[in-house]
C-alpha cells in the first residue's frame, strides 16, 4: 500500500511523481480549430505564393544575359506585334481532290504577297525572303485569335501519315519572295483530309526558320477546306463550267444518266452546244430533256450553264441588206443594216423578228460562219420571246414591202400623230419560242 502523500512535500522536487493535470475539452477545440484555419490559409495563399516565386524566377532567368545565351529553348515566349505579315492574294479554288493542280478562284496560280501588319499595304524587303508553304489542322486558331506565337503555329501544323509521301508536294520549300510577291507554280496534296479530327486543312506560308533575321513576318493561311479523293473528280461539277466542259458537268445532268443520253441523241456534247440550243431555241432544249426533269430542276441547270464565260470570239451572219454579229453561244451583240449600226429596241419590229431569224439560220448553218476581228459598237442583248410575223405558206424570214400595205388618207396633221393600215396579203401571229 502505497504512503500518503505529505503536505509539507515541495511538488518542484526531480522525483515528483504527481500525475499531470489534463487539459479540458474546450481547450482541445480551440486548439483544433485554430490548427484546421492555419492549414485552410496555407491552402488559400500557396497558388498566389507559387506564382509570385515563379515570376520573380522567369523574371531573373530572362534578365540574365548567361542563361538566355546558354538555354535559349527554355526562354518563354509572348506574341510579339507583327510589322509585317503574309497573305494569300487570292484564296484557293475549292472543292480540291488529291493529285489535281490547286490555283485559285481566277485559275491562276497561287500567289503570296507581303503587306504592312497594320494597314494591310503592300511592302517588300530591299533583298530576297524565302518562304515554305505547310499543311495546318483545320480547328487552327483554336480560339479565333488572328495573333499567335510561333509555338502556337508549329504545334497544328500537319505531317504525312506513316508510309505515305509528303502531304503537300510542288512548289512547298525554299520559295523565294521578290518586291514583296512570290508565285506558287505547280501545288496539289498527295492524301485527303478524312483522317484528322476536324477533317479539314488549310494551306499556310511562313519565312523559312533560319533564312531571315528582321522583325516578325506573321504567318499567313487560307480558310478551311476538305480535301478529297481523287475518285471524285471524275464526277465533280465545275463551277463556273467551260465552254469545252462535257454537259453532264451541268447541276443535275448525271454522268450516263439519262438527260445526259438524250442531249448526246441530240448532238448535244458540251456545255458551248447546251448554250447554243438554249439562246436559240429554248422550246426544243427543253423538250429534248423531257418531263422527267421538273422545272426546279431545269431552272437550275440553265442558270449553272448561264454562268459559262462565251469568250472573245464573234461571228456574223448576213441576210439581205442585214448582218448580225453574235458570241459562241449565239447571244446576239451588235447588228448593222445598210451599214449603219442599229441596237434591237431601235429596230422596227419587222426589222427585230428577221434579226432573229438570221440568228436561227445561222445556227443551221453552223459550218459557214465567219469569225470577225472588229466587234461593232452596240451591246445587245438576245430577245428570248418576240412576236414572229410569217408570211403566206410559212415562208420565213417575210420580209414586208410597201406593195403590201395601203395607208388610209390622212389630214396633214393627223398623219404626224396616227394612222390607219390595212393588209392585202395573209400573215398570223405564233409567239417566238
Amino acid at each position: 500500500m502505497a504512503a500518503k502523500r505529505r503536505y509539507d512535500e515541495d511538488p518542484n522536487q526531480p522525483g515528483d511523481k504527481r500525475m499531470k493535470r489534463l487539459p479540458s475539452f474546450s481547450t482541445v477545440i480551440r486548439e483544433a480549430i485554430m490548427v484546421k484555419s492555419v492549414q485552410n490559409l496555407f491552402v488559400a495563399i500557396e497558388p498566389l505564393l507559387r506564382k509570385v516565386v515563379q515570376e520573380e524566377i522567369e523574371k531573373g532567368l530572362l534578365n540574365s544575359p548567361r542563361y538566355v545565351d546558354r538555354s535559349p529553348c527554355m526562354r518563354i515566349e509572348a506574341p510579339a506585334p507583327s510589322l509585317y505579315r503574309l497573305i494569300f492574294k487570292n484564296p484557293p479554288n475549292t472543292p480540291i481532290f488529291t493529285g489535281s493542280k490547286i490555283e485559285d478562284l481566277e485559275g491562276k496560280p497561287l500567289q503570296i504577297l507581303l503587306v504592312a501588319g497594320t494597314t494591310g499595304s503592300p511592302s517588300s524587303f530591299p533583298a530576297p525572303i524565302k518562304i515554305e508553304l505547310l499543311v495546318l489542322d483545320g480547328d487552327f486558331p483554336s480560339d479565333g485569335n488572328d495573333d499567335w506565337t510561333n509555338e502556337e503555329f508549329n504545334k497544328y501544323i500537319i505531317k504525312e501519315r506513316a508510309g505515305k509521301r509528303p502531304l503537300l508536294t510542288g512548289d512547298v520549300s525554299n520559295i523565294t519572295m521578290r518586291d514583296g510577291v512570290a508565285t506558287i507554280g505547280e501545288l496539289q496534296f498527295t492524301d485527303n483530309s478524312s483522317w484528322i479530327r476536324s477533317r479539314n486543312f488549310r494551306i499556310a506560308v511562313r519565312v523559312m526558320p533560319g533564312s531571315y533575321d528582321g522583325p516578325r513576318i506573321r504567318e499567313a493561311m487560307t480558310d478551311k477546306f476538305v480535301v478529297r479523293d481523287h475518285r471524285g473528280e471524275l464526277y465533280r461539277k465545275h463551277y463556273p463550267p467551260k465552254l469545252n466542259d462535257e454537259v453532264w458537268r451541268l447541276e443535275k445532268i448525271g454522268k450516263e444518266g439519262a438527260f445526259h443520253r438524250k442531249l448526246g441523241e441530240n448532238n448535244i456534247n458540251n456545255v458551248q452546244d447546251f448554250l447554243r440550243l438554249l439562246n436559240v431555241d429554248p422550246n426544243q432544249l427543253r423538250t429534248i430533256m423531257g418531263p422527267g426533269m421538273s422545272d426546279k430542276m431545269w431552272e437550275i441547270t440553265i442558270n449553272h450553264a448561264k454562268t459559262c464565260h462565251p469568250g472573245d470570239k464573234i461571228y456574223s451572219h448576213g441576210g439581205e441588206n442585214i448582218t448580225v454579229f453574235f458570241n459562241s453561244v449565239y447571244e446576239l451583240v451588235s447588228v448593222t443594216i445598210g451599214g449603219m449600226l442599229y441596237s434591237l429596241q431601235e429596230l422596227p419590229r419587222i426589222h427585230k423578228n428577221y434579226v432573229l431569224q438570221l440568228v436561227q439560220e445561222a445556227y443551221q448553218q453552223q459550218d459557214s460562219l465567219r469569225e470577225v476581228d472588229a466587234i461593232p459598237n452596240a451591246s445587245l442583248a438576245l430577245i428570248q420571246s418576240e412576236t414572229v410575223i410569217q408570211g403566206p405558206a410559212g415562208t420565213l424570214p417575210w420580209y414586208p414591202t410597201n406593195q403590201d400595205f395601203q395607208i388610209g388618207g390622212l389630214d396633214d396633221d393627223e398623219a404626224s400623230t396616227s394612222f390607219q393600215v390595212e393588209y392585202t396579203g395573209s400573215f398570223h401571229f405564233e409567239p417566238y419560242p
